[in-house]
């Protein structure tokens, strides 16, 4: 998944500056990279305070990926891709959406549970457990637009709008990850405009349709 629109963190309690520290400094130096003296210092808190609030490092990772889940999705719910009436333009509203918030530095605008996932998954699968968490259930936002599509347009296919939903998700993270290795945010915009291709070709659209 994406992030919300960069902004300084509002000087909350400890427990939500220590949650918006994780989201930044993961995103920038990973999560081993990122160490319980590192997030106090972000979060300007003591590290006695990081322990009142969280049993240990890996609980904080856990945190972290549920305060991204429902930020998020707080953020996406607001987007204006909602708005067109057809659903076929939502979903290709949701792509074009998603392509320009890829802006500024890269730990900006990449996913903090796709970050997280593909570092822990094996060592940590609370943390895991949590970034799935996030990521299907905002995959499962976009089923009912890609279904509604597929009814109105008569689809008959051996694809479901879950697994597309899915594969949409696969080609976000995926951009994201090509974008780090070669710290070119162009690969992830040029990825999501062959996601908009993709999704146009299983809906017979010519590119000229306008969303």
């Amino acid at each position: 998944m994406s992030r919300p629109t960069k902004h300084a963190p509002e000087r909350g309690n400890a427990r939500t500056r220590l949650l918006e520290a994780a989201r930044d400094l993961i995103r920038a130096k990973g999560f081993a990279g990122t160490s319980v003296d590192d997030l106090c210092k972000a979060a300007d808190v003591t590290k006695g305070a990081f322990f009142h609030h969280f049993a240990s490092k890996e609980a904080l990772g856990v945190a972290a990926a549920d305060f991204w889940a429902e930020t998020t999705s707080a953020f996406f719910e607001a987007a204006p891709y909602h708005g067109p009436a057809d659903p076929l333009d939502r979903v290709l509203a949701y792509v074009a959406f998603r392509k320009a918030i890829i802006e500024g530095e890269i730990a900006e605008f990449t996913c903090l549970v796709g970050t997280l996932a593909q570092e822990v998954y094996a060592s940590a699968p609370g943390i895991r457990d949590a970034c799935a968490r996030s990521m299907f259930g905002h995959t499962a936002t976009l089923e009912a637009d890609i279904e509604a599509a597929r009814q109105a347009r008569g689809i008959k296919a051996d694809w479901t709008a879950e697994s597309l939903a899915r594969h949409t998700q696969t080609v976000i993270q995926g951009a994201f990850v090509l974008a780090k290795a070669a710290n070119d945010p162009a690969l992830a915009r040029e990825s999501l405009d062959h996601l908009d291709r993709y999704i146009r070709h299983l809906f017979h659209l010519t590119r000229e349709h306008a969303a």
